[in-house]
């Protein structure tokens, strides 16, 4: 059973959640990226809940920006320190009665982006971190800067960052949003995890706005370098900034077209514990893809 709510912070912004499993129970924390919403994480909700795979009380917010979240106008509003501190102090609400700390915190795409900056900042606010699909800052830099492969498959994000995009977006229907859900598939078919039930979900998110998602993208220079805009080549990023201290999962489905398999070389290097796992024949979308192959390796990571 999923429960939705929404949780105002001190600092004045409310995210809605999603969350499943009895509270005062041990917690796990799902970040979604872009262009989902909290949605995509209930079958994890519920598998998680459950008193055979841990009896865990588990939450998945929308970021701010995304279905009935705070959207705040500002760009800036949408720097990494914002979405950070909006967690930490959904954290802080929702771990009160097991000492102020998660017993993992799980991310994929832009919500890993969050999660990196966090278990970098903050690794005393969780006890482990999971992360799918969501490049880590030090290896996506390197590649972004040095691989013309990466840059040609990270080029969607200079279009992202236009001033129109959420309204080309939004057009015929998000036809453009459904072809991105639908790259990787074979001749760009719908998936087959992409029912008419799905998509009336993710029409209802993307119906709220999607301006929020864009700025995600708008500030952040981590995207390929254009003539007018050296982004990602005027960037260095100080190594503290990149080490995590924390056990970490990292599930990487191989056949993500935005994301290739280069970006897993040198992670060991940021990282002190890793324990890495690639799914062949996967994509990005693997949450929705896969989701008990994803429930059993994060299950297996926190046992």
């Amino acid at each position: 059973m999923i429960e939705k709510f929404s949780r105002e912070l001190p600092h004045g912004i409310t995210l809605s959640c999603r969350a499943s499993g009895d509270k005062g129970r041990p917690v796990l924390l799902f970040l979604h990226g872009f262009p989902e919403a909290a949605f995509v994480w209930d079958f994890q909700l519920d598998y998680f809940s459950r008193p055979e795979n841990g009896g865990y009380r588990c939450i998945a917010p929308n970021l701010r920006g995304f279905e009935h979240s705070s959207s705040p106008p500002d760009v800036s509003a949408y720097r990494p320190k914002h979405l950070v501190q909006d967690i930490v102090e959904l954290i802080a609400i929702e771990t009160e009665a097991r000492g102020g700390q998660l017993a993992a915190l799980v991310a994929h795409d832009w919500g890993g982006a969050v999660a990196w900056n966090l278990a970098n900042q903050l690794p005393q606010l969780m006890r482990q971190l999971a992360i799918i699909n969501a490049p880590h800052p030090g290896t996506f830099l390197r590649e972004l800067k040095a691989s013309p492969a990466q840059q040609a498959a990270s080029a969607y994000m200079n279009f992202l960052i236009r001033g129109d995009a959420e309204q080309l977006l939004a057009q015929d229907d998000f036809r453009r949003l459904w072809e991105f859900l639908s790259a990787g598939n074979s001749a760009r078919q719908t998936p087959l995890w992409l029912t008419e039930e799905v998509k009336s979900q993710y029409r209802e998110v993307w119906s709220a706005g999607l301006r929020g998602g864009c700025n995600l993208y708008r500030v952040s220079p981590l995207r390929p370098a254009r003539p007018e805009d050296p982004a990602a080549a005027a960037i260095e990023l100080p190594r503290d900034m990149l080490t995590i201290s924390l056990p970490t999962l990292v599930i990487w489905a191989l056949d993500d077209i935005a994301l290739p398999p280069a970006l897993l070389e040198g992670l060991a290097d940021y990282i002190d514990d890793l324990t890495l796992r690639t799914v062949p024949d996967a994509s990005h979308w693997i949450v929705h893809e896969q989701p008990q192959q994803v429930a059993e390796l994060i299950a297996s990571f926190l046992r």
